[in-house]
């Protein structure tokens, strides 16, 4: 087998002693495990360590592995610029691994280094690597927007193109895990944070690693997670072999989590072999979501669902409309998502059609073929799809944003012939500068000017 272990390891970039200045004490458990981690890396005596970082180029619908013989980085920005870095990278084995994805469909390679310096996700991991071994060759490789199926494919082609050079290599998988577990800390708090790290930290104690896919995409936005993807990639590489799993550390003061483990490979097994269930988690967890779903939102997704798979039909007679649809007017908004990104978002803020089920179905149409920041949905994307529908209430004028409550009510911002308007209770809108800001940007209103009016709603929403 190619791959002789792998990490889990976080990227603070206080934990350096030169950006901490003493603040890196108080995580003294996680520095503890990361030397042993680098230490087990470097004892494995591989030719090449892969490490995934979130914090590379990031691309929607590519893979990006970083081109060329080196590169260099510092933690300047985090105001320590004598802490330098340079890196060989494994050019064999980086060319093999974009002929091979070019082979199979899988878009991933070296196009793209907008951004050729090493980033803090690969840093961090380095800083404790080279104290160790100073000649590791490296292979950087980003995450993607596509989802953890894609993710945990590019690990596999990894480990099975070094496995086809005779290349034996090690892989760090750099992530932080929730950055929302303390009222106190940078990021506020969230239910998911402490939730989502206690589930990530059990699935990778325990190597049971089929349970990465059971994080649903809502869930890991609402714990502002950092390395799950990452996690992922190093799965892939593991796919097929037994695999002993050792939990070093967990940590959270500042407010984001920090878990450090083993993992070595013992040998094949057959039962562990994890695409396969991708499809078969992820529909139970699409057949569970539909069955929560209430019917303004089944209406919602009958309608796309018809409007895409025909090119453009209108449904004319839709199954989901109930009697209080149609006894009422509304302004609505229709929200998609997919992988827990926002994939379309169209609304009307007040009655446009003779009832909320009409203003339901129209806004839909909007939001999958019309709104101007994302391209038409398509079909093969149907299947991934997370909807919402908001209904509004009545708008009531308030004389200052201290009346607002960015978890209770939506603002409209007006300024002249410009208005934004945000919903309530979105995940990252923290409070209410945030709530006003954003939508002072979407109404093109400069933060600098005043005399804006305001206004907010609250909404019922349906999931």
């Amino acid at each position: 087998m190619a791959i002789l272990g792998a990490v889990q390891v976080p990227h603070p970039p206080l934990i350096l002693p030169e950006v901490g200045h003493g603040e890196e004490k108080r995580i003294q458990s996680t520095i503890d495990a990361f030397e042993r981690a680098a230490k087990f890396i470097v004892d494995l005596q591989p030719d090449t360590v892969i490490v995934s970082s979130p914090h590379s180029i990031l691309y929607s619908d590519y893979f990006h592995i970083s081109p060329g013989p080196s590169a260099k980085g510092s933690m300047a920005q985090f105001g320590a610029p004598q802490v330098k870095f340079t890196v060989v990278y494994d050019e064999e084995l980086v060319r093999a691994v974009d002929a091979a994805a070019k082979q199979a469909g899988i878009p991933a390679g070296t196009l793209g280094n907008r951004q050729p310096e090493l980033d803090h996700g690969t840093m961090v991991p380095l800083y404790f690597l080279a104290k160790y071994c100073k000649t590791c060759k490296i292979v950087r490789l980003a995450l993607s927007g596509f989802s953890l199926k894609e993710h945990y494919r590019v690990g596999m082609l990894i480990a099975e193109t070094a496995e086809k050079l005779g290349r034996k290599i090690a892989w760090i998988a750099s992530g932080d895990l929730s950055h929302k577990l303390t009222r106190s800390g940078p990021y506020g708090y969230n239910a998911a944070g402490p939730e989502y790290d206690k589930k990530i930290m059990d699935v990778m104690g325990s190597g049971n690693f089929a349970e990465l896919f059971s994080f649903k995409d809502t869930f890991l936005e609402e714990a502002a997670e950092c390395g799950h993807r990452s996690f992922v990639l190093m799965a892939g590489a593991l796919d097929g072999l037994a695999v002993k799993a050792e939990k070093l550390s967990y940590e959270g003061p500042f407010g984001v989590g920090y878990g450090v483990t083993l993992f070595t490979p013992t040998g094949a097994d057959e039962s562990r072999h994890f695409l396969s269930a991708y499809d078969t988690i992820r529909g139970r967890m699409k057949a569970e979501r539909l069955a929560k779903e209430d019917d303004y939102v089944k209406l919602a997704r009958e309608v796309i669902e018809h409007y895409v798979k025909s090119k453009g039909d209108y449904l004319r007679s839709p199954q989901h409309i109930i009697p209080e649809m149609t006894a009422q007017k509304a302004g609505v908004f229709v929200s998609l998502k997919i992988r827990g990104a926002l994939r379309g978002c169209i609304g009307t803020i007040g009655p446009m059609y003779d009832n909320v089920a009409e203003e339901i179905r129209h806004n839909a149409i909007s939001a999958c073929s019309r709104d101007p920041r994302f391209t038409p949905v398509l079909p093969d994307e149907l299947e991934e799809l997370e909807y919402s529908v908001d209904v509004l209430g009545p708008m009531e004028p308030i004389s200052s944003p201290a009346q607002l409550d960015v978890k209770r009510y939506g603002v409209l911002v007006t300024k002249g012939s410009r208005s934004g308007l945000l919903l309530p209770n979105l995940p990252g809108v923290d409070t209410i500068e945030q709530q006003v800001d954003i939508a002072k940007q979407k109404a093109g209103i400069r933060p600098e000017e005043s005399g804006c009016e305001l206004k907010r709603f609250e909404v019922i929403r349906h999931f």
